[in-house]
Order: structure tokens, then sequence, then C-alpha cells
């Protein structure tokens, strides 16, 4: 498979995995090109022993951590801005809106989740991977795995429910609050 088949292919994956992992849409562009950075220089050592978007995770959860690390934080060019904007414009508006705010609220109860049960629970929840593919892709035991993935499942109920109390939900979905 070469570089631009994979891209191709995954592209979308890795933009949401990067998402997921907490990296905001203003840096996501720069941290996806990382991404297939990282790919184009291992492509050549990839044997095929674990799917394709595994291993494409494992690089997103590598190069999310980094950046978190390195607290990049950069302002979107305005040029980003108004290509947006176009995109926005051309399209339904009202349901574009709708979407992301359902998508930053999502990405706002994710924040609230540690790295580990974000992580189990991104992959298993949003992703369908299973508990084995989870456990492989970590390099952690399956029963680590469950535990992770059911204290964040539990920690969701609670942010969501706390949320849901303050009215936040209701005005993310296009309801009153």
């Amino acid at each position: 498979m070469t570089l631009k088949e994979v891209y191709d292919e995954h592209f979308r994956f890795v933009w949401r995995a990067l998402r997921r992992l907490g990296v905001p849409d203003s840096d996501v562009s720069d941290v996806a090109q990382e991404v297939f950075l990282v790919v184009h220089r291992k492509l050549a050592e990839f044997e095929g022993r674990s799917k394709m978007t595994t291993w494409l995770f494992a690089i997103c959860m590598n190069i999310a951590r980094d950046w978190r690390r390195a607290g990049a934080r950069r302002e979107v060019p305005d040029g980003d801005k108004a290509a947006d904007a176009k995109r926005d414009s051309s399209s339904d508006l009202a349901a574009e809106v709708e979407r992301r705010q359902r998508l930053v609220l999502l990405e706002d109860i994710l924040d609230q989740l540690g790295e580990e049960q974000r992580t189990v629970f991104a992959l298993f929840e949003l992703e369908g991977l299973s508990g084995l593919e989870i456990a492989e892709l970590l390099d952690i035991p399956v029963g680590t795995v469950h535990s992770r993935l059911r204290l964040a499942r539990e920690a969701f109920r609670k942010v969501t429910t706390r949320l849901q109390a303050r009215g936040q939900i209701e005005r993310a979905e296009g309801g009153a609050p």
C-alpha cells in the first residue's frame, strides 16, 4: 500500500481519532500532517499483523500525546477561517451548526475523562474496536480495557447528567434550556 492510498483511505479516520484524543480543530490539520509524516517514514515497516486503523491510531495517540506535552496551541490563520465560512455558506447552515454543537459537546465531555479512559472509550464506543483489539493496541490486559471502559462510561454518564441539569445538553441539541 502506498502513502497516497493510506492517506486517501484513512485521512478521515485520522482526523476523527485526533479530535477524539483532544486535539482542537485549530491544530488538527498540523497534527494530522505529523501523523502522515510518521506513516511515510514507517510504512515499509508495517507488516499487516494488525489492522491499518489500529496502527494509525497508535501513531495518532503518540503524536497527540506529544502535542499535549509540548503545549502547542496555535491561532487559526484567517485564510482557514474564510475557507470554513465559505464551506458553511454552501451547505445547510442550521444542520451544520447543530452537528458542530454536538461535536463540541462530545469533545467537552471527553475532555473531562482521564487520558487512559478517554482513549479506551473513544476506541470502543466511537471507533468500534473490540476489547481484544484495544488491549493489543495499548499493550494492556483485556481486563484493564474493560475496567477503564467501565470507569469511562460512569464518568461519561456523570458529566452528561451534570450538563443536563445545567441545561447545556438541551441547548447544544437545539432545545430550550
